[in-house]
């Protein structure tokens, strides 16, 4: 057991985690009450913890915690998310990796400012569409070097973050908002069921032996050290990457893109066969940009620009806002099926528009007004799907996290390998497990998202936040690739049209449109918990309906912080799907 550890265990599939206090509007009021949510087994009070200093959501216990104890030393809430986001590095290799990118949303109590960083890493200088057709390529591939042909962004995101930190006024250093990653890869930490889970899915034998990432070069050293994958409970560690980050603090981020450490990470790809080189890696910033915002229901929906899909899940609550959501029931198949028609023309758009603005003009500010909004709604027929768009990308593994310190600064974040494990490769004695988020590019010399030298891919990662008169409301986000839009949509019409909690919003039954493994086309999947009629309501619009578990890992690990402008009590949830946590102090 790690030291300072502690467990409360239940399962909330047999215990209601779905409960509230009174029916009222729940942003109107000057205090929280939440509309009691129609799957409770019972009447009971919220469980979502209160505090009314600081709040952590993120979907590992440990990355909480360390936030949470760097709120107590005084940290800003970017300090926190700094830490959680390394702790998540350390403990979630499954979803998110110092060798993956991160995106940043971050509100300044002091002035109101809302502030945007992308750190997405752009494509190296020798990744074009020639170099692969020579290869015979028809796609990047998934897994090893070729899939790592973008520049990790994570590390570069921190010190964005820490110097944004500093102007707050923050007092501590890069390292120590380090240390807690530092000392769990070094001494160890507890195997989760979740990442117990992945290497077993990933690693275990087939037809042909162990799958792909017990053969890519370093994988099995870092993660296999028994040449077995560990079961949920074993000891995990990981002194490679202990070093690393031990480096990183003591030396500075910029050693990660400059020196010695960049130039054993480059020199191991270069050797197998990888593209990146010591000059894509010298020349990578993160950059500050300027947020999305629309209108829904009053509040002011804020989110990242292209390269990041945030266009997309605002263009979603863009389309809400001109109907009547809170006449069709929650979580009712009117409510699914709205949703889901809205998700269809985001998506359209977003996939004929978004990619690296460097490289296309996008019409954001159309896509986003008022009146697009409004025409988009007129499109759906609530008594009959749309035809189903492109198929769409069927992986996405991510942690997002949110903090709200004690003075009101709050942060969205989301850091990310894109699929489980990444490129499944470990950059040589680095530690350093590499994204593959450049897979994401098109080899197809006519699509908005073709492969070019020094681009960033379009980015499924974006952090949300709901405002209320300038000051943050709800801090809320989730994994899932394409169900991040989708997941977002359903906590926001949870909570403002019918006045779910945080918790109730974030626990419910869900929902996600997309493409399967295998499937040549995108179905609707809804978790086992939405009554029976549901289903058959939405095939009868012509909806393409497949039931999973009752709590199911595809739906995304989501999170929220909502924060009571009235009394300042902040009210925090995590999922119940993921190994997560919310804590206040």
């Amino acid at each position: 057991m790690e030291k300072g550890t502690f467990f409360l265990l239940f399962d909330a599939r047999k215990t209601s985690r779905y409960s509230a206090l009174v029916t009222t509007d729940v942003y109107q009021e000057d205090t929280m009450h939440f509309t009691p949510s129609p799957y409770a087994e019972t009447e009971s009070r919220s469980l979502d913890p209160m505090t009314t200093r600081g709040m952590v959501s993120s979907p590992h216990y440990l990355a909480t915690q360390a936030g949470v104890d760097i709120l107590r030393k005084g940290g800003t809430a970017l300090d926190a998310a700094i830490a959680v986001a390394a702790v998540l590095a350390v403990v979630y290799p499954q979803m998110c990796s110092i060798g993956g990118d991160n995106f940043w949303l971050a509100h300044e109590a002091a002035t109101g400012a809302l502030h945007g960083i992308n750190a997405s890493g752009r494509s190296g200088e020798k990744a074009s569409l020639g170099y692969f057709a020579q290869k015979g390529l028809a796609a990047i591939p998934l897994r090893g070097p070729l899939a790592a042909c973008t520049v990790p962004g994570v590390v570069s995101g921190w010190d964005a973050a820490h110097a944004l930190s500093r102007l707050w006024g923050s007092q501590l250093s890069l390292a120590d908002l380090l240390q807690e990653a530092i000392d769990l890869a070094a001494e160890g930490f507890a195997v989760t069921p979740s990442l117990a889970f992945w290497l077993h899915e990933d690693c275990k034998k087939d037809s042909t032996g162990y799958r792909e990432l017990q053969r890519l070069p370093g994988f099995a050293r870092t993660f296999l050290p028994t040449g077995s994958p560990a079961r949920a409970g074993e000891r995990m560690r990981l002194p490679d990457l202990a070093a690393t980050l031990s480096l990183i603090a003591q030396e500075g981020p910029r050693s990660f893109y400059e020196g010695d450490l960049a130039q054993r990470m480059t020199s191991w790809l270069q050797a197998n066969g990888g593209l990146l080189t010591a000059r894509d890696f010298a020349e990578h910033q993160a950059e500050t940009v300027e947020p999305l915002r629309v209108r829904y229901r009053g509040l002011e929906a804020c989110n990242l620009p292209p390269n990041t899909q945030g266009v997309a899940s605002l263009s979603i609550l863009n389309i809400l806002e001109h109907m009547d959501v809170a006449s069709l029931g929650e979580g009712s198949a009117d409510h699914i099926h709205a949703v889901v028609e809205a998700t269809k023309l985001a998506f359209a758009e977003r996939d004929a528009h978004v990619t690296d603005p460097d490289f296309a003009e996008i019409p954001v500010e159309y896509m986003l007004s008022p009146a697009h909004g409004r025409d988009l709604a007129g499109r759906i027929d609530m008594s009959r799907a749309l035809a189903p768009n492109a198929p769409l990308e069927p992986k996405g593994d991510t942690c997002w996290f949110g903090v709200v310190d004690a003075v009101g600064n709050a942060v969205s974040a989301i850091q990310s390998i894109f699929h489980d494990f990444g490129a499944g490769i470990v950059a040589g004695d680095t530690g350093v497990l590499l994204q593959n988020r450049g897979s994401f590019f098109s080899l197809d010399a006519g699509h908005i998202n073709a492969l070019a030298p020094l681009k960033r891919t379009m980015h499924t990662l974006n952090p949300p936040m709901l405002r209320k008169d300038g000051k943050p409301w709800l801090v809320y986000g989730t994994m899932g690739g394409e169900g991040q839009p989708q997941t977002q949509a359903a906590i926001v019409t949870r909570m403002v049209d019918f006045g779910l909690s945080p918790h109730d919003a974030v626990a419910a039954p869900r929902w996600l449109y997309g493409r399967s493994w295998g499937l040549p086309a995108n179905n609707l999947r809804i978790e086992g918990r939405f009554a029976p009629q549901v289903a058959a309501s939405l095939r009868q619009r012509g909806h393409d309906v497949q039931l999973t578990a009752g709590y199911s890992d595809l739906m995304g690990h989501a999170g929220a912080i909502l924060r009571d402008q009235g009394t300042g009590v902040l009210y925090g949830a995590t999922d119940p799907r993921s190994d997560g946590q919310a804590a206040g102090y």
